[in-house]
């Protein structure tokens, strides 16, 4: 039995999206779910790294910094850094432009991803 073509797999957009229960990440029109919830060290690092990032920016009045939003980077590409930082109004349910600082912070079932297909988002 051969391995199905790109062409035979959905391909799920934006619009999509949007309907999902859940946390999830799309990333070329293929779903990711962002299931199980991140451990409470997980949790705790981005925490202290939001924090740290607030201090930071305090005398900032156009910077922001932000625990996972959606970041839609086209039609069927839509993440969640774990941290992440603006600096421009947001006038949407979602970004639309890059941040200017995006962190992940490793998982054993997310690092693959982060460190290669999501990097390469972001770079």
């Amino acid at each position: 039995m051969g391995h199905p073509r790109d062409e035979d797999l959905p391909h799920y957009t934006y619009e999509d999206y949007v309907q999902w229960e859940g946390r999830w990440e799309l990333i070329h029109g293929i779903p990711y779910a962002m299931t199980p919830t991140p451990s409470i060290q997980h949790q705790k690092i981005c925490q202290h790294i939001a924090v740290g990032l607030d201090r930071a920016l305090s005398e900032c009045e156009a910077c922001l910094a932000l625990l996972p939003v959606d970041w839609k980077i086209d039609e069927d590409t839509v993440v969640q850094p774990d941290n992440l930082v603006i600096c421009d109004e947001v006038t949407d349910t979602y970004l639309r432009k890059a941040p200017i600082m995006i962190f992940e912070v490793l998982s054993k079932s997310t690092a693959s991803k982060d460190k290669n297909t999501k990097f390469a988002l972001y770079e």
